[in-house]
């Protein structure tokens, strides 16, 4: 069951929505005036508001923008009789979920509720995973007292906010995984995936292969196309632990991941865009 605020000056449709909601299992309240919405919006946080377009007090487009203020996860569906092309696309630009156009039939408000009630789900799912992974990898959970670990951690806390490629430097069993893994959590790319590769494990023959991915029939074996690693990472972060071990062939490909944020897959011709956060690891001296 969810709880759904109506906001229309027509009693008559109030009452129609009311019934409609009501056989679906859901909490209806509904109210004639904007501010009255507004203060239901801020105190009991429903989870779907349904408005008026038109309306005598305030426009539809404004109340939007109040209602995604109070809180910009929770969808808004626009109704109106005065239904045209630009109305919509004003609607959907201003933030609004979907939009119906009066009269509307019982089924094409139960279908839109349904699929705004299923995004609002899904958005406090993401939100609580976000949360779970800050907990699970917040600044916090990397122990220490020291001067030099209280520096470490404030370069951190910038890094994760930039979208620079990171390079983390340490002896082994120092926690360099943890700090790219914290860099992630508390980035605006903690939602999308953090791929670890293990440069020193994986064997060069397959190495190539495992990170760009491979096209059909472009080794004896490859049956079928393949994503590489590099690409899983799309909208999110790619973490190479041992960069120092990738073998010079490879690192004269990387240098266009790194640059231009492409690839090309073994055995193909395509460029393959990219939207990924590279952090590197190595316990060696790169330098040298």
């Amino acid at each position: 069951m969810a709880r759904i605020l109506v906001l229309d000056d027509e009693p008559a449709m109030l009452e129609n929505c009311r019934r409609i909601l009501a056989s679906m299992g859901h909490e209806f309240t509904g109210v004639t005036e904007p501010e009255a919405a507004l203060a239901i919006l801020d105190r009991d946080r429903p989870d779907l508001l349904l408005t008026d377009l038109r309306m005598p007090a305030m426009d539809g487009l404004e109340l939007l923008g109040r209602a995604r203020a109070i809180d910009p996860e929770r969808p808004v569906v626009m109704l109106t009789a005065f239904a045209t092309v630009e109305s919509a696309v004003a609607a959907v630009k201003a933030g609004a979920f979907d939009y119906l156009a009066k009269p509307f039939s019982v089924d094409q408000l139960k279908v839109v509720v349904e699929r705004a009630l299923a995004q609002r789900k899904l958005a406090i799912e993401n939100r609580n995973l976000r949360a779970q992974l800050q907990g699970a990898y917040g600044f916090e959970n990397i122990v220490g007292n020291s001067a030099g670990l209280r520096q470490v951690l404030e370069a951190v806390r910038k890094a994760a906010r930039s979208e620079a490629s990171i390079l983390v430097m340490g002896e082994s069993g120092t926690g360099k995984e943890l700090v790219a893994r914290a860099i992630h959590a508390n980035s605006r790319r903690a939602s999308g995936p953090f791929v670890p590769v293990d440069c020193a494990s994986l064997p060069e023959a397959l190495l190539e292969s495992e990170l760009f991915g491979h096209e059909k029939g472009a080794f004896t074996g490859a049956t079928s196309a393949k994503q590489g690693l590099i690409e899983l990472a799309n909208r999110g972060t790619l973490f190479l632990d041992e960069i120092g071990e990738l073998p010079r062939n490879l690192q004269v490909k990387f240098l266009r991941v790194l640059q231009e944020r492409q690839l090309r897959r073994v055995g193909g011709s395509r460029q393959i865009d990219l939207d990924i956060r590279i952090v590197s690891a190595t316990n060696r001296d790169l330098r040298t």
